[in-house]
């Protein structure tokens, strides 16, 4: 940023999630913490995405849930996520949501991938081979403990 540009805050769309996600925090609180409703939520968000994105987060969504079944879906965000004792774990972003090239899985930090001093967080996904799938259910697997 140059000093003649203005730093407005957030983006639009930045500033969408964190309304998505403020409404997702009182609908919880309605209905308290059911896991069904957790599961409907992600397959409903799901379902509003673009063919290319629907297609990824439904088999990551899948694949998810094989790998780790003790993790409960929820949105974060406006995005389909994976708790494990309250706290997100892992993410789908599609590529929709914020205008990028790529849909992202995501593991935020209480995920086990710790590998030295330094390891990713974040995945690109443009399609799933089955050795993409493999490697998603094997990082989910290690990620949830």
């Amino acid at each position: 940023m140059t000093a003649t540009q203005k730093f407005d805050g957030f983006t639009e769309d930045e500033r969408a999630a964190m309304k998505e996600h403020a409404a997702e925090l009182k609908k919880a609180a309605r209905r308290g913490k059911a896991k069904a409703d957790g599961e409907a939520d992600v397959r409903a968000k799901i379902a509003e995405m673009e063919e290319a994105d629907r297609v990824l987060a439904e088999r990551v969504h899948e694949i998810v849930k094989a790998a780790a079944p003790h993790l409960t879906p929820k949105l974060w965000y406006g995005m389909p996520a994976y708790a494990k004792d309250g706290k997100v774990l892992c993410f789908f972003q599609s590529a929709q949501k914020f205008k990028a090239r790529y849909a992202t899985l995501g593991f935020n930090d209480v995920a086990a991938l710790d590998d030295g001093a330094m390891w990713p967080t974040a995945f690109a996904l443009t399609k799933l081979t089955s050795d993409t799938e493999a490697r998603i259910g094997e990082l989910v697997k290690q990620a949830a403990g």
